[in-house]
């Protein structure tokens, strides 16, 4: 039986099997049960699609100077809804200003760890965020675990929805392939906050690190991570569903791991320095 096929047993209004435990039985991704977009309005996708451009391309923009240019393209929308759309795609400009990631007002925020520790070796630092994907009649959500001193994408998962599951199931994922990390840095997301990602981490004994309030610069290798991928893989397609964005991501990833080399990695590929350095570690 194909995933596909499987996929079309999964009974969402099941109420004696949570969808978690459907996906466990039927041996598929939770979050693979969401790759049909989120639909809106087809102008409304337009205004969100040219914002995410916008952003992409200048990442010191706020609400107010996105709301200005967005003429140039032929678009118009006041700073009132740009913020709002802005929430939506996850959006946060790279100066100190208002978190657009969604936090939860009764969970923990933990501090950020940080601040002057030289990042030096591979699973020292892991950090994760998630990011708007633009897809025909729709949109959806992704989320990548990376390593922080080789930059290499360790998982990521797509998604319609903002609930922790598919967060968490990438962190496990990656967890089960690669060991665990010293840190894991994120933003104040509720994603982040809630009792799945939290437990998750304190069950492996790692250590949990979040950024400043407003603070796009402290996760900073992910954010270019996005704009990479946008502007080199996302940007270049007409996606018409999640299964072909999944086939995209999937395609470029794999290439930005294995053969796109990093100035900052003495011209390494990610998968080089990441394997390389841990080998080394190893023999240590």
């Amino acid at each position: 039986m194909s995933p596909s096929e499987r996929r079309e047993m999964i009974r969402k209004e099941n109420t004696d099997l949570s969808l978690t435990r459907q996906c466990k039985l039927l041996k598929i991704s939770r979050s693979s049960i969401y790759y049909t977009p989120v639909g809106m309005n087809a102008e409304t996708l337009k205004v969100m699609y040219e914002i995410d451009r916008v952003f992409t391309k200048y990442p010191f923009f706020g609400s107010r100077q996105i709301a200005a240019y967005l003429p140039q393209s032929g678009f118009s929308a006041g700073r009132h809804r740009v913020r709002g759309l802005m929430n939506i795609t996850g959006l946060q400009t790279i100066y100190k200003g208002p978190n657009t990631s969604k936090k939860h007002p009764q969970h923990r925020i933990y501090p950020y760890l940080l601040r002057k520790l030289p990042i030096t070796r591979p699973n020292q630092v892991w950090c994760s965020d998630i990011t708007y994907i633009p897809v025909k009649n729709g949109f959806l959500y992704l989320v990548a675990i990376m390593d922080w001193a080789t930059r290499k994408v360790l998982t990521w998962r797509l998604s319609n929805t903002l609930d922790a599951s598919f967060c968490v199931e990438a962190l496990e994922e990656a967890i089960a392939r690669y060991g665990k990390p010293e840190i894991m840095n994120t933003d104040q997301g509720s994603q982040y906050t809630g009792a799945d990602w939290i437990t998750t981490l304190t069950k492996a004994d790692i250590k949990i690190s979040m950024d400043g309030r407003g603070r796009y610069l402290d996760n900073i290798f992910i954010e270019r991570l996005w704009r990479s991928l946008k502007q080199e893989a996302i940007y270049l397609h007409e996606i018409t569903d999640g299964f072909q964005a999944k086939r995209i991501i999937d395609s470029w990833i794999r290439f930005y791991n294995s053969e796109r080399p990093h100035t900052a990695l003495d011209k390494r590929t990610p998968d080089t320095a990441y394997f390389g350095q841990a080998e080394t570690q190893k023999a240590a």
